[in-house]
This record gives C-alpha cells, structure tokens and sequence, in this order.
C-alpha cells in the first residue's frame, strides 16, 4: 500500500513565514510530511520543478447567492462561484447568510445551507449579516450560531435595506464582546451618501460616474472614524472591510496609534480601478459601481503601501456578481437606471489572486510570505479556521495551489469561469497564474479549467476569531 495518496516534488514551499525547497506528502486530506526527499511512494505524484506550491487562497469576503431584494439576482451559486474561485487558487471561501430585516437570523442560515448543499467545488464557511438586531437575535439566535461556529458577522452603517443606527451598532459590538465573536462593518455615512444623491439627482447627475460623486472619501473617512470609536467605547477588536484609499487608512493608523485593536482589508477593486471607469462609454460605467467606489491612482498607491507595511490584514475580492446585461442584474427591469438603483459589486473571486501577485510580488511591492500571509494565513486566523487552513503545515488541510510564478496572462471574461458576462479587468496582462488547485488532497483545477469535482466542498465551523482570543474575549 502507498504511503501517501499525493506526493509534490520539488517545489518551492511558501508559507507566511518561510520559504523552501521540499517535498509535500498527503494522506487522507491532510499534510503528512514536509521534507527535502520524502522517501516512499504515492498514489499520485506531481513534479513541481520551477513551481511555487503555496497555501490555497481563503477568501474571506465574497457573496454567492445571496437572496437579493426587488427582483434582483446573483449571478453565481455555489457552484459556479467556488468553480471560479478553484480555477484561481482559492480552496476555501467565506460568503454570508444574510438577515433580512424582520427575519429570523437561525431561518437565513437555514436557507443558506440550502443554497449551499451538494454545490461546492471546495470547502467554505459562513459569516452572517446582521439587519435587525432585535431583542431575540441578540440575547438568542446569535449566542446560539457562535456556539455552532458561525463566529463573525458582519453589519454595515449604510443601505436602506440592511444599515443599523448607531445604538443598533452598540448593541452588537456588546454582544462581541460578551461572546467571543468578530464584527465586521462596511462604514460608509448613509445619511451623507442620501443628501449628496439628493443633490446629483436634482442636477440630473445620474450616470453610473455619479455614484462616486455620492461616495467621496470623506464618507467613508468619517464612518471609520466612527466605528472605531464605537469599538473604543466597548472595548473590542472590529475589522474594517473593502477599505477604499488614504483617508479610511488614515483612521485605522490613528487607531492603531492609539492601541485599539482595529483590523482592516481591502481588495483587488481598490488597486486596479479608478472613478474613472465608473465614466465608461454610455452605461458601462455601471460595470464598475461598488462601495466604497474606486478611488484614484494617488489612492491606489496609498492602499499598495498599506498592504506592503502590515496594515491590512485581509486581502479578499467582495466578489459581488451582477451580469451586466440583465434584468435582474446590472439593468435592473431590463434598461439603464439611475446610479443609486444600479446593484452594487463587482466579480473578482477567480482574479484576486493573480492580481496581488502580478502587481504585488512580481512588480516588487510586497514578498512572497506577504501575499500568502494576506490571501491564506491571515484571513485563516481571523476568522477561526487556522491552522487547519492557510497553511502548508504538517496537520493541516492539504489545501495547495501550485503556481506559475512567469507565466503571463492576459485576463479576458471567455477564460474565467464565473457566471458574469463581464469582468472589470478585461485587457490587464498578469504574470503569475494558478495552475493547479488542490483541495484536501485532491486536485480541483488544472491549467485553467476545474476538474468535475461538484459536491466535493464541505461546510466549516469557525473556532474563535484570533483577534478576539487575543485580547482575551
């Protein structure tokens, strides 16, 4: 009998901490043995000559499926979502079971298991989203979903259909604290965002390159700014997500400064895109509305120097799927629509990571352990699924991605393998691209295409966020 299932050979081993030339042995899903020859046989065996074998991504920060109001739709299930994320080096996602308001938080987990069943190309967790923090779900849904693993949530200080008033925003970092969980929080001033609307509208300013009008930095500045102190008031760790540029940044220094135990991330959107391709040709802006909204290329270089200097914990796509021509999607009814009616997000889940190497790594920004430490290890701590994931450990899943660290890619939308009939990075050469994912053993995408592998993911339940084990919660 084999001694392992799978055997890479010859590879260069990264992780968060180290590099080196060594052998991976896998038995039963797992890292067995790491060693510079690993004698015995394998089922299988891979020659990673002049590859990089890294930790598979953790995407920490991606919507799939998630129930829509107003006709809208998703573009991506689960299974097309984790096919894409497979294809680019992603071996566990993290989407989110969202509260409607006046529902049941335990019913919207429910469904999302739902959703979720039989689907998966490779394993995920769930966070929740939090709208209506009524007396049951604190004192008795949330408790009980911390306790079965559901150990982040995230609630947003903008959107008429999920935003919490400021006592509302308490009242969940209270219950953080209490029990041992993470909050998220999109910190966008939704009251400043309404009036700036209001006044575009008035001046027929309604084109998709309007959005960024409604959306300044000063918005997204003085949430931030808010939420931490909100945080400060309670005494507990919050991360901060899809941070857009220097200003947010600037509150999240000021904080660190302080000693608060504030954490960020940020995206792939928010190096690549400018306000400016919210300005495409007739609507074609509109490929390109999300919130925060690109900044400029000053800012672009802020968010590069944030990620290079540790400031950022968390790198994650948002990936957010609308189709672009369709009503249900991005044409909501089937026509163009005023910008604060255009669905926000963008797709990213399958180019997240080629885009932080190419730009990150190979363009000489941030190292290697770097990128794995923002793409793997780090979201893996975070949000309580390391060492398990994240890592190239002996014990730990044997979630790999071998990578072609030359190899040049020109990313168009006919080679991706999301659901969306576009990408906002059509046209942009990367170099460094995935060429085989393995999840728990088993490979899941080879040279760009995903291997039929459907159902193979599986559900996780999250420990105890490390931020919060950290300060002692």
């Amino acid at each position: 009998m084999a001694a392992y299932d799978l055997i890479l050979r010859n590879g260069t081993v990264a992780t968060a901490a180290d590099t080196m030339q060594c052998d991976v042995g896998i038995a039963n899903g797992r890292i067995t043995a790491l060693a510079a020859h690993i004698e015995g046989t394998a089922t299988t065996e891979i020659d990673a000559t002049g590859k990089l074998v890294l930790p598979g991504g953790v995407d920490a920060h991606c919507h799939l499926d998630q129930p829509m109001p107003d006709g809208l739709r998703m573009a991506d299930d689960f299974e097309s979502g984790t096919r894409s994320a497979a294809c680019g080096g992603t071996t566990t996602v993290i989407p989110f079971a969202a509260q409607q308001k006046g529902q049941s938080l335990m019913a919207a987990v429910e469904d999302y298991h739902t959703r979720a069943a039989g689907k998966a190309l490779i394993d995920y967790a769930f966070h929740l989203i939090v709208s209506d923090p009524n007396e049951t779900v604190l004192r008795e849904e949330l408790p009980e979903l911390i306790r079965q693993g559901y150990t982040s949530f995230k609630i947003y200080m903008t959107y008429d259909d999920l935003k919490l008033n400021d006592r509302e925003v308490l009242e969940v970092l209270a219950l953080t604290r209490r029990e041992g969980a993470l909050t998220m929080i999109h910190a966008e001033n939704s009251d400043c965002i309404a009036w700036l609307t209001e006044q575009l509208e008035r001046a027929g300013h309604t084109a998709p390159r309007y959005h960024a009008q409604s959306r300044p930095p000063v918005v997204e500045r003085e949430a931030t700014h808010r939420a931490i102190s909100m945080a400060e008031l309670v005494d507990v760790p919050v991360l901060i997500v899809h941070v857009s540029g220097a200003e947010a940044i600037e509150q999240i220094r000021w904080a660190r400064g302080r000693g608060l135990r504030v954490l960020a991330e940020t995206c792939p959107q928010y190096l690549y895109l400018t306000e400016d391709d919210l300005g495409g040709a007739g609507y074609e802006g509109a490929k390109c509305v999300c919130s925060p909204p690109p900044r400029d290329a000053a800012n672009q270089e802020v968010v590069w120097n944030a990620l290079a200097e540790g400031l950022f914990t968390v790198f994650s796509s948002d990936h957010a799927p609308f189709r672009y021509d369709d009503p249900a999607g991005k044409k909501p009814g089937g026509k163009a629509v005023p910008f604060r009616h255009i669905p926000n997000g963008i797709p990213g889940i399958e180019t997240r990571l080629p885009l932080l190497f190419s730009g990150g790594v190979n363009g000489g920004r941030i190292s290697l352990n770097r990128f794995v430490a923002l793409t793997a290890t780090d979201p893996a701590r975070c949000y309580g699924l390391y060492p398990r994931k994240g890592t190239i450990a002996i014990g730990a899943d044997a979630d790999i991605a071998i990578w072609d660290a030359q190899r040049e890619v020109r990313i168009s939308n006919a080679m991706l393998h999301h659901n969306v009939d576009y990408t906002p990075y059509e046209g942009i050469t990367v170099r460094g691209w995935p060429v085989i994912t393995i999840s728990r053993g088993v490979v899941v995408a080879r040279d760009g295409e995903p291997a039929p592998r459907k159902g193979h993911g599986q559900f996780l339940r999250c420990g105890t966020p490390e931020p919060v084990a950290a300060a002692g919660r």
